[in-house]
């Protein structure tokens, strides 16, 4: 039976008309995150046993300005750009992946926030600079009309940080009174009007708390309210500012490349587990007192660096191309970049199965973070937004000029 609770909306509170945040530069953000690792490492067992990011965790990342990374400086954010969330998540994901991946979603989804009207982000960001979105766009949720908004009911699944958030980017659709859909769109919800119902038991990722939300007749005003057909073409309901080019970057590229970072943390930290056992651990059944002197060990070693860092370079090319285009990309860019992502989480997963090889059994003892960093890797890689067969159909679509829409998340 699933225990079901209210959200803990408790959260750092700022006061309002919070001055715009100082400048911080891509290298000092990084370094933030890096010098967390060992708290993040400390706490990892914890996480996994308590099925949610330990609060001195979050106290931590709170602290480290990671959850405002992508809120708007006018309310006190960084309003950095997805190669700085990329590498941050990346540098997190070193030390946990479960951490990496809860910072990286809340961070995200305060961007996402930041695309509604300007009264949403004023109700979400003026008061707390620290507020902090999670959600999900699947519309498994339905709105019917009322005055001045909408009617919402709905179970939403896989909102990674649940227990941490403030606000809630939930999916639903839209209906008539004669119940046909008329628009699929997110909705914004404070957090203390929704449950929680505990869904989440997996193998992987199992700190990120990744629950249902359960809403009941919950009233959302219109401001509150983002089509999702219209976000995924580059058409957002905020006011436009010249300022502030990271919130005309593509709805669906900023939302899929950046569940890669946590994935890349993941395959750096399984390569310097392996490396750094290879250099002391004997090859069993063989003449080899240390694995590094065997060349098939060597051998494995290179092709899993550079599977490594094939997911690197596509990840960050793609990386480029949205942060490097202030506005809508063309279909084939983003399908492109939506190819990109899938692959490279796909090269990470066989990086890190030729490093568990490589070092043996030993790999799955509980006390070897090798087995978790696996388990954390194969569950994030399955992330809808990343299922391969679905980015290279829209990428061979767009290559051979078919014009068959495969999702709205491109």
């Amino acid at each position: 039976m699933h225990e079901e609770k209210t959200v803990n909306s408790s959260a750092p509170q700022t006061a309002a008309g919070a001055t715009p945040a100082e400048r911080h530069s891509r290298a000092d953000l990084v370094a933030r995150a890096r010098a967390l690792q060992p708290l993040l490492r400390a706490h990892a067992d914890e996480g996994e046993a308590e099925r949610a990011v330990p609060a001195p965790v979050v106290d931590a990342l709170v602290q480290a300005g990671v959850f405002r990374l992508l809120t708007p400086r006018r309310f006190g954010g960084h309003e950095s750009d997805l190669r700085t969330l990329t590498e941050v998540s990346e540098v997190l994901g070193e030390a946990d992946g479960s951490t990496a991946w809860t910072a990286m979603i809340i961070a995200v989804t305060n961007w996402m926030a930041s695309l509604f009207p300007d009264k949403a982000q004023e109700e979400v960001f003026g008061a707390d600079p620290d507020a902090r979105v999670t959600g999900v766009a699947a519309p498994t949720g339905v709105g019917r009309r009322a005055a001045g908004g909408w009617v919402v009911s709905g179970k939403w699944s896989y909102n990674s940080g649940a227990p941490h958030a403030t606000w809630a980017a939930v999916g639903a659709l839209l209906q008539d009174e004669t119940g046909a859909v008329i628009d699929q769109v997110l909705v914004l919800i404070p957090a203390s009007d929704l449950a929680i119902e505990d869904t989440w038991d997996t193998a992987g990722m199992q700190a990120t708390a990744s629950n249902t939300l359960i809403g009941r007749d919950v009233f959302v005003p219109d401001h509150r309210v983002l089509s999702v057909r219209e976000a995924a073409q580059g058409a957002y309901p905020r006011s436009f500012r010249e300022d502030e080019p990271l919130y005309s970057s593509m709805f669906g590229s900023m939302l899929l490349l950046c569940l890669v970072g946590p994935l890349l943390g993941l395959g750096t930290a399984a390569f310097e587990a392996a490396k750094s056992a290879a250099s002391q651990k004997p090859l069993s059944f063989t003449v080899h007192g240390r694995q590094a002197d065997s060349v098939g060990v060597q051998m494995q070693i290179a092709e899993a660096a550079l599977h490594l860092r094939t997911a690197r370079l596509h990840a960050f090319d793609a990386v480029e191309q949205v942060d490097g285009n202030a506005g809508p990309l063309d279909f084939t860019t983003r399908a492109l970049v939506r190819a990109q992502a899938g692959h490279a989480a796909q090269r990470i997963l066989e990086a890190i199965g030729i490093l568990l090889n490589t070092h043996g059994a030993g790999s799955f003892a509980r006390t070897n973070v090798l087995q978790r960093i696996w388990r954390d890797a194969n569950v994030a890689a399955r992330h809808a937004g990343l299922t391969p067969a679905v980015g290279y159909e829209a990428y061979g679509k767009a290559l051979l000029d078919i014009e068959e829409p495969v999702s709205l998340m491109l």
